[in-house]
């Protein structure tokens, strides 16, 4: 079923393609996965040549994080939170790769930390990749996370559950 919000992102995303001299269809379906749930725009990439590809994924995903960051903002611009969808862009398995790598490296850095007692930076992760390696670390028992740094060098930090800052609230 495609919702009004998912119907508004395709017409967006196409548009946006469009203006960028790139035709292809884009598609859109639910999902909902451990990261919660969003709306996945995949952009056909048939009709697209490798460096179109490449050029709207970007290096490390930059490019595509920032469309998708221009999605979320454009699409729930004055609206209510609860009526806010949240979009991810996909391209060329960009994203289900990536989510599979973040899964693996959260999987990894819990297992350091929890063997060695010390903290571990993750660098090189988007804003994006940041909030879900937060969410999967959760799952993990007696690890906790946090940011530290600013942009463009901010990290996340895995540490163990006593050692991680207490949110102010």
């Amino acid at each position: 079923m495609v919702t009004d919000a998912a119907a508004a992102g395709v017409n967006w995303l196409t548009t946006l393609l469009t203006m960028q001299g790139v035709t292809s269809t884009v598609t859109a379906h639910p999902v909902e996965d451990e990261s919660g749930e969003s709306c996945w725009l995949t952009i056909a990439e048939a009709s697209l040549s490798p460096e179109q590809v490449q050029a709207l994924i970007g290096e490390g995903g930059a490019v595509l994080d920032s469309i998708q960051y221009l999605a979320n903002t454009t699409l729930n611009l004055g609206k209510a939170q609860a009526e806010q969808q949240a979009f991810t862009i996909e391209l060329a398995g960009y994203r289900a790769q990536r989510l599979e790598e973040l899964k693996a490296m959260a999987a990894e850095a819990a297992e350091r930390v929890l063997t060695s007692g010390k903290e571990y930076e993750m660098q090189g992760l988007s804003s994006a990749e940041r909030r879900q390696m937060h969410h999967f670390m959760s799952a993990y028992g007696g690890v906790g996370t946090f940011s530290r740094g600013r942009e463009p060098d901010r990290r996340l930090v895995v540490c163990l559950a006593e050692q991680a800052p207490q949110a102010e609230g």
